[in-house]
């Protein structure tokens, strides 16, 4: 099979070196990508040494953009715009804590190519251990943010969740959810171009993967694709530190204000329909 070209991008803020070695080995060991952009938003720029590894290893190309922090979204803006300029056909926003085999880009590929009408798709998600994470949801209102963080775990809150996560259909088939995660997005970069969906920047941290989704989902299919899987370390950043959970709640705001609180009908219609074709409706 061959690959069409393919980009990808990572940002990096004070990132562990052993999260950098670890994304970057799934990167080179695939052999598939063409040009990785690494964004850094440190304060120094000693992750430059960087192009000169991928020069060595011949086959990615690492292209390095430090610069002041923009911002998670607005930083692979600036990727996906050169990847475009650069005749990208696919791309792949990649959280640093991400692992992932051989097989996965190549499959990938092969999976949008089969699937034309689809502008994103995530891959089944497992943590280090092989459990699955459970990233595919609702739009959220914001009774689903509050009952997850903030209220003690009974039965009912249980199946709320589960139901926000649409846990029941068992994962173990391709859907058309509104939601998805953001720590891998692969996606076709020509449905970004023609209709100027980016990130939108005002999300400086959180929830602007969950808008990026929603934009895509109104004109295209954004997949899940159990056929292959990844690794994603996450390690909740929000539940441990007060920084990140006020970022967090900013983001939420931004969010709401943007599409609606508790009034938001095109919610409502993205619900109703992927929950008819769970057989949950």
């Amino acid at each position: 099979m061959t690959v069409k070209k393919l980009s990808a991008s990572i940002v990096l803020f004070n990132t562990p070196r052993v999260q950098i070695e670890s994304v970057l080995k799934s990167v080179f060991d695939s052999a598939c990508v063409e040009t990785l952009y690494v964004i850094d938003n440190s304060p120094n720029d000693k992750w430059r040494i960087l192009e000169k590894r991928a020069a060595e290893n011949g086959v990615t190309k690492i292209r390095y953009i430090h610069n002041e922090n923009l911002g998670y979204g607005a930083s692979h803006n600036l990727a996906m715009r050169e990847a475009i300029e650069n005749g990208s056909e696919y791309h792949v926003v990649l959280n640093p804590d991400i692992l992932f085999g051989t097989e996965v880009l190549p499959a990938l590929v092969d999976f949008m190519d089969k699937n034309p009408d689809a502008s994103y798709v995530l891959p089944k998600v497992v943590y280090p251990n092989g459990e699955i994470q459970y990233l595919c949801k609702l739009l959220p209102a914001p009774g689903d943010l509050i009952f997850r963080r903030f209220m003690p775990k009974t039965n009912w809150s249980e199946k709320k969740n589960d139901r926000y996560c649409l846990k029941n259909f068992g994962y173990d088939k391709v859907i058309n959810p509104p939601c998805l995660s953001g720590c891998f997005m692969f996606m076709r970069l020509s449905v970004l171009s023609e209709n100027n969906i980016f990130f939108d920047d005002r999300f400086f941290m959180y929830f602007e993967d969950f808008d990026l989704i929603r934009r895509l989902h109104r004109i295209s299919k954004t997949l899940y694709f159990p056929g292959v899987q990844i690794i994603h370390d996450h390690q909740k950043e929000s539940y441990k530190s007060r920084k990140m959970l006020l970022a967090h709640i900013k983001s939420a705001f931004k969010y709401f204000g943007k599409y609606g609180w508790w009034f938001d009908k095109e919610r409502k219609v993205m619900n109703e329909r992927v929950l008819e074709e769970i057989g949950e409706k």
